[in-house]
């Protein structure tokens, strides 16, 4: 893969063509993957699909994968200015951006620098300072579920942190090289290090928390305020996991981009990129379309805002689920036509007893 040296950094990167007819005219995705991962995140499920209409940019942020790993320059600003110069070196002035996590700060202080070099930005589940603060007035409704399964695993560490998911990457990472053996339950919140090279993700983890400024300059104030991120006026696809501690961010984001469209994924956690790659695949290419933004009806009783919308079916590990209008969810369901035809049935229930 070629490596460029830009802003004290060398940097790791993949481009990938086009596969439509006629490679000129394709537009470029630039995918962003967030902490304790690498560019190998997009490859297994997106890279391929999404090459099918855009020229793809993967590259691994500074201190992961085979980029550089640097004493300081860990601050989302700082690494925004990495991407820029990675986007200069490429001759790229302007590209749709796709971001995970903490890849989605760097977008995000890119696009405060360069507004205009983003045609549109699907952000998945990023988390901002600025909400972080708020947090001992909005409880994470699923932190508590979470707390038991932490304690069971020898995870010391409280949930109402503001950076908890951060703290959560670096325990697990310790216990990891420690051949500790986790619970099915810890594998949902933290994939990239319960996987088969999670071992050596874990080392490169902790050498970078360790060694290096990256800890305290990724949990600093990324200085992303509400109302800067409201100058934003670009097409915009913020996707969340119900059960992700950054969901906080997203329920403020509703306020902030009356313009954007925003996704629930229902019963997914952070990483719902890996463990529901499907329905991540699908609201791209449906936001990618045009199909999502300002094509809601609204419904009876609500007023004309912005509001997170979910798919009433989706799949959890083997098995499907509905959801009612009321969030309640039904299954589980052997397959998905199975799942269809018991929501069939119960749209029709309601209907004969005058439930809208």
């Amino acid at each position: 893969m070629p490596v460029v040296e830009l802003n004290g950094v060398r940097l790791n990167y993949v481009q990938m063509n086009c596969d439509s007819a006629g490679d000129d005219s394709c537009e470029d995705l630039v995918m962003i993957h967030g902490l304790c991962t690498s560019l190998a995140f997009w490859c297994l499920h997106h890279a391929q699909v999404f090459s099918r209409r855009y020229r793809l940019i993967l590259y691994d942020l500074r201190g992961h994968g085979r980029s550089g790993m640097t004493d300081k320059g860990y601050s989302p600003e700082n690494m925004a200015v990495d991407l820029r110069l990675l986007l200069d070196h490429l001759g790229i002035h302007r590209a749709h951006f796709l971001a995970h996590s903490f890849g989605g700060l760097v977008a995000l202080k890119l696009a405060c620098l360069n507004q205009e070099r983003f045609s549109s930005l699907i952000l998945a589940d990023t988390h901002i300072s600025a909400v972080r603060a708020l947090e001992k007035s909005h409880e994470w409704k699923f932190g508590k579920l979470i707390q038991p399964i932490l304690k069971k695993n020898e995870l010391s560490i409280d949930y109402h942190e503001p950076y908890f998911g951060y703290r959560l990457l670096t325990e697990v990472a310790r216990l990891q090289t420690k051949n500790h053996k986790f619970s099915s339950e810890v594998k949902p919140l933290l994939s990239p290090l319960l996987g088969q090279s999670g071992k050596r993700t874990a080392v490169k983890w902790l050498k970078l928390m360790d060694t290096t400024h990256a800890e305290n300059e990724m949990m600093g104030d990324d200085r992303l305020s509400l109302e800067r991120l409201r100058t934003l006026k670009f097409p915009i696809l913020a996707m969340y996991g119900e059960h992700s501690q950054a969901m906080l961010t997203g329920e403020h984001l509703l306020d902030v981009w009356p313009h954007a469209d925003f996704r629930r994924i229902r019963g997914a956690g952070h990483f719902f990129p890996t463990s529901r790659p499907k329905e991540m695949i699908a609201n791209c290419e449906q936001f990618w379309n045009g199909a999502l933004v300002g094509k809601h009806p609204i419904r009876e009783g609500e007023t004309k805002k912005s509001y997170f919308r979910s798919d009433r079916l989706y799949q959890q590990d083997d098995s499907w689920f509905f959801s009612t209008r009321e969030s309640a969810e039904m299954g589980p369901f052997a397959s998905e036509g199975e799942a269809k035809r018991c929501l069939t049935a119960y749209i029709a229930e309601m209907a004969m007893a005058g439930v809208s």
